[in-house]
């Protein structure tokens, strides 16, 4: 059986290139363009929500995969970097991130189990596997008094 679900956020517009990100219920998040692109140190970008996006899903995909699969977890940290380059007649891209986990487990014996799961989470977190989803634009203009 198919599922389908929609997530929805609103960006509005702060002054400069910033701007407040929200979605119903959770808090609001101060955004801004990278300082490289003009915009305010210290404040969440496009650029690091979308790696932040990666990451997350990846860590809480593995916490379920290994909750499922009954795999005691003493510590689980993951970082991880997106690099993003001009490509030649296609603008600026995301063209790699690099998920560094650093997982602690109480066991020696449930090394190789350990390995396959973050493996198994790698290949099912479903923000890795969207990267490449159509985007499709629906404006909407209209002029102020």
């Amino acid at each position: 059986m198919a599922r389908s679900y929609v997530y929805e956020t609103e960006a509005a517009w702060t002054g400069e290139r910033r701007a407040r990100v929200q979605s119903s219920g959770t808090p609001v998040l101060e955004v801004s363009s990278p300082p490289e692109f003009h915009g305010a140190a210290g404040v969440w970008t496009p650029e690091t929500l979308f790696v932040a996006s990666v990451n997350t899903c990846f860590v809480l995909t593995f916490l379920a995969i290994a909750q499922l699969s009954k795999l005691p977890i003493a510590d689980l940290r993951v970082s991880a970097w997106g690099r993003l380059e001009k490509i030649e007649g296609a603008g600026y891209q995301i063209t790699e991130i690099v998920i560094r986990p650093l997982l602690m487990i109480r066991s020696e014996a449930d090394r190789e189990r350990a390995e396959r799961l973050l493996e198994k989470a790698e290949r099912n977190c479903f923000i890795s596997n969207s990267i490449k989803a159509v985007v499709r634009l629906e404006p909407e203009i209209i002029v102020s008094a």
